[in-house]
């Protein structure tokens, strides 16, 4: 036991007596008490942090002028003393208040004291030290005149209320040890000539390095409260303990964060309020751009000197240093995998290394905190990826249903704030009719639907004219948003309605195989959504060409109803190389795995190959990237459908494709006349009439012929309007027969 009955001694010199410790001899305490408890006469009790010095002898505590006088301590008097253990979960200063004053009364200064620098300098000077609500201190600031500074109050950090994300009312407390995270207020003394200048001079709401009171509603973010808290949870977690926390755990605290994925969904609104919520200066909010210069060298060095405070500061104040936070937008832009940029200048390598050497190289630093944002992590270099560099990849994908319906409140907040939100305006209903859209496109709807409004009160004549009571009148409506939603703003990650509606112009005829083809392709696509089957189910339409394959697999993609479907077809990729194939295929894909719920459509993939009969038989690469694609399945949480069609079956068959797909469905010829009669039917090219005359025509031949080709021949009776019907009978049996789909019998 160390402690007992210490006598009181002055300190051994000035130096020592700005440090507001009581000196003791290590020989009366180890190096590991730090923390002293003073019982004085009538049963006071003080608590002092205790530094060791040889100058003191063994048995005495040296105690400067101040203290004494706190204590009402004199010179050789005997005290008890006893080591102080505080508590490192209920006793660290959240915010400390501290009233200032001249020391010497009589020699003032009209000049101003930065309550800022002020702060900056006392954390450099007392980390670590404890302090005692009514604890005069003394504090020596640059080169001004020194100041006494007394212990007004104490508010506790609260570490599980900060990483919970829960709000709590800050609790006094009479003792606390100062931690790099707490925030200081300098007041100044009732009567004080003292002037105080900078943010640290009022009292801050904060109570250590975030606020625990947590509205995301008014922070304008909406559908991302799990990722911001994921994110609360894992990077700033270790900071707000004090740092021999994180010393005696043996880890460093995270030093990097990205923020992937798709255009719109919130990645730089999050970032920037991360940088709102901190108590510490701000941060650093860099476009990826902004960095690369010309000149040659000038790139590293707009790295370097974004790095340069925070290694200044880290050298000066060691572990109390403060953090320092540098946001990267569009990181993707410096930091592309080393070799992958043409030229030979090699800027964007070196730019990544010096990137690299900064956040977690030979000098490291610990006072930084790395947030990049991008739309492609694919592209970033694996090395600025793995621990210790971006560790934290949070994806900030789309919003789901309740997600969209918290964004649309927030930014119809202001509609319904001045009542100019109407009634029937369901934001519920809303929500769940934009399936896939992210939030800056849900931001673009209530513009639009705002423009729907004001447009009734817009008068276009020879002047344009706008109604005087339109502000009374002004009201968006449901119709607004829905019209908007059909002619305004579509997802960039919704359904390919165009595309699709190119192949079904005419529809789906009912024929004969028609309606159990279309039955048994429905019951793969309910397969496919069923949350008990497998996330990914791929179904290949073939048949020969005219069969109508693409129809059919367009019809089926369409009444999945998935909010997120998009076409593949050769088409758009005419003189594509085979690499710039693979990558606008891969990056469907990978779109449609940012969807719950996601449809492929893959038209022809003989021409999508470069298949030939003669020649190159077909492209490899594309090959390669079809089977890996087709065979790989989605990640977690996500469902997949790809329907493909192919009109030559052995192809695939022989170059091992065939085995991706889960079912196969062959769509057939018509091959029975009472079938040619139902297509006649439902096309409506004829009249009943002349559909008799055709049938008694073929009805002793054989037909065989495509259903997309026998409504290209109908095409041709559609233009022959006005024609006696028996020409118009006797021209179409012709046609078959000179395409060679029905032969007479002889």
């Amino acid at each position: 036991m160390y402690g007992g009955m210490m006598r009181v001694a002055k300190c051994p010199n000035e130096e020592l007596s700005f440090t507001n410790c009581v000196i003791v001899n290590e020989n009366d305490f180890p190096l590991k008490v730090k923390y002293i408890q003073v019982i004085a006469d009538q049963g006071r009790q003080f608590i002092y942090t205790i530094r060791h010095d040889r100058g003191v002898k063994p048995g005495h505590m040296g105690f400067n002028a101040i203290q004494r006088k706190q204590a009402l301590l004199s010179l050789d008097q005997e005290i008890r003393v006893e080591p102080y253990v505080h508590d490192p979960h209920r006793q660290l200063i959240g915010t400390m208040v501290l009233e200032a004053d001249f020391l010497q009364k009589k020699s003032t200064t009209n000049e101003p004291y930065n309550t800022d620098q002020m702060s900056m300098a006392f954390m450099e000077q007392f980390a670590k030290h404890g302090y005692t609500v009514g604890q005069p201190l003394v504090f020596k600031f640059q080169d001004k005149k020194t100041l006494s500074l007394t212990v007004k109050e104490i508010e506790a950090a609260d570490p599980e209320a900060v990483t919970s994300g829960t709000k709590k009312e800050p609790r006094k407390i009479d003792f606390g040890v100062l931690q790099p995270n707490s925030s200081l207020i300098f007041e100044k003394s009732e009567g004080s000539f003292l002037i105080l200048t900078g943010k640290a001079k009022a009292r801050s709401t904060h109570t250590s390095l975030f606020s625990a009171d947590w509205d995301f509603q008014k922070m304008g973010i909406g559908g991302l409260d799990e990722q911001f808290i994921q994110i609360l949870r894992r990077a700033f977690a270790s900071r707000v303990f004090p740092p021999e926390v994180t010393e005696q755990l043996g880890v460093k605290h995270v030093k990097g964060l990205l923020l992937y994925g798709p255009p719109g969904t919130g990645k730089t609104l999050m970032a920037r309020q991360i940088g709102k919520m901190l108590n510490a200066r701000e941060p650093k909010i860099v476009n990826g751009p902004e960095i690369l210069d010309k000149y040659v060298g000038e790139s590293e060095a707009n790295v370097r000197r974004l790095f340069a405070e925070a290694e200044e500061e880290e050298k000066r104040m060691g572990p109390n240093s403060g953090l320092h936070i540098i946001i990267f937008d569009e990181v993707d832009a410096i930091c592309k995998q080393r070799g992958s940029v043409a030229g030979n200048t090699g800027v964007n390598d070196t730019v990544v290394n010096q990137l690299l050497s900064k956040i977690d190289g030979v000098e490291q630093l610990n006072n930084i905190l790395v947030i990049g944002m991008t739309n492609r992590k694919d592209m970033i270099d694996d090395a600025l990826l793995r621990p210790g560099r971006l560790e934290i990849q949070v994806e900030i994908g789309l919003p789901d249903e309740q997600g969209r319906f918290d964004i649309l409140k927030i930014k119809t907040a202001k509609m319904k704030e001045h009542n100019k939100l109407d009634r029937d305006v369901d934001l519920a209903e809303i929500a769940s009719l934009t399936k896939n859209f992210s939030g800056a496109e849900l931001e673009g709807l209530v513009k639009a639907s705002s423009s729907s409004a004001l447009k009734r009160y817009i008068h276009l004549g020879n002047k344009i004219e706008v109604d005087p009571n339109a502000i009374d009148k002004l009201k968006v409506t449901r119709s607004d948003f829905i019209y908007s939603l059909e002619n305004d703003v579509k997802p960039s990650l919704g359904t390919s309605d165009e595309a699709l509606s190119k192949f079904i112009e005419r529809g789906i005829i009912n024929w004969g195989a028609t309606r159990e083809l279309v039955e048994k392709g429905l019951m793969f696509v309910k397969q496919a959504r069923s949350p008990e089957t497998s996330n990914r189910l791929c179904l290949l339409l073939e048949g020969a060409p005219t069969a109508g394959t693409s129809a059919m697999a367009a019809y089926l993609c369409k009444n999945s109803n998935f909010p997120f479907i998009k076409v593949i077809n050769s088409r758009e990729m005419v003189g594509f190389m085979e690499a710039s194939k693979c990558l606008r295929i891969s990056k469907i894909f990978d779109d449609a795995y940012r969807s719950e719920l996601s449809c492929i459509f893959m038209n022809d993939l003989e021409h999508l190959m470069g298949y030939s009969p003669i020649g190159p038989r077909y492209q490899s690469l594309v090959l390669d990237a079809m089977y890996s694609l087709l065979s790989a399945s989605p990640p977690p949480g996500r469902k997949l459908l790809v329907i493909c069609t192919s009109k030559r079956r052995s192809v695939l068959e022989e170059l091992g494709l065939l085995s991706a797909f889960t079912a196969v469905i062959r769509v057939p010829y018509i091959a029975h006349v009472e079938d040619v009669r139902l297509v006649l039917e439902e096309s409506q090219a004829m009249s009943p009439d002349e559909i008799e005359a055709v049938m008694d025509h073929i009805h002793h031949g054989k037909i065989f012929v495509g259903v997309k080709k026998l409504l290209g021949l109908l095409d041709t009776m559609r233009v022959m309007k006005g024609v006696d019907w028996r020409k118009r009978v006797a021209s179409f049996v012709n046609l078959l027969e000179d395409e060679g789909v029905y032969t007479p019998e002889l």
